[in-house]
């Protein structure tokens, strides 16, 4: 990848969203009962991806730009959320495995229209993956496992206390990548038919 191609699906994706946020964010700070922005991220911001890096940091992006949209205008009433679709696309048509879930791109709006909805006022900061029948929140980043040492550390004093203690935790796209291996080998498409309906 180029630093153009990379660059180019920044500036698209995540500046596009800061644009959007940050031209509706001036009129809404001003304006009685605030308002309601949406980012639009992937399931890759927080999974990674094998060939699209850019989209996945840009994607990731805008989930750390609607959180600190979320905590920075809360206090004027508006609340940030963004909708992780997964959706019959040009882009899910070249996955290599058949998608375990996925949807249409019409099947997004109704979240969209409930989020910007007084009936949401109080939910902000969130992350909702939107496939068919399917809305389902994603947690929250929080730190899971913590380890103190009596003085600054050292490489080998980690070395000998972090797999007993904070340990790891496998980023599970790496083993769905292994699992999708031998149909890209292959250049199988079976969600091209899909896409295409």
């Amino acid at each position: 990848m180029s630093e153009d191609e990379f660059d180019d699906v920044i500036r698209v994706h995540l500046k596009g969203t800061f644009t959007v946020f940050k031209a509706a964010a001036a009129i809404m700070r001003k304006q009685e009962g605030g308002g309601s922005l949406i980012g639009f991220t992937s399931g890759v911001w927080a999974l990674g991806s094998v060939s699209q890096a850019n989209y996945a940091a840009a994607k990731g992006g805008i989930v750390s730009l609607t959180y600190a949209a979320a905590v920075g205008l809360e206090r004027y009433g508006v609340r940030a959320n963004a909708i992780a679709p997964v959706a019959r696309t040009r882009m899910s048509a070249n996955v290599p495995t058949t998608l375990a879930e996925i949807g249409d791109p019409e099947d997004i709006s109704p979240m969209a229209v409930y989020l910007l909805s007084d009936n949401a006022a109080a939910i902000t900061g969130q992350v909702y993956t939107v496939v068919g029948n399917k809305v389902a929140v994603w947690s929250q980043p929080k730190e899971i496992r913590a380890m103190y040492g009596t003085e600054r550390w050292t490489p080998e004093a980690i070395d000998e206390n972090l797999m007993s203690t904070v340990k790891f935790e496998r980023l599970p796209f790496l083993d769905m990548v292994a699992e999708m291996k031998p149909a890209a080998d292959a250049r199988e498409k079976p969600n091209a038919e899909k896409a295409d309906a």
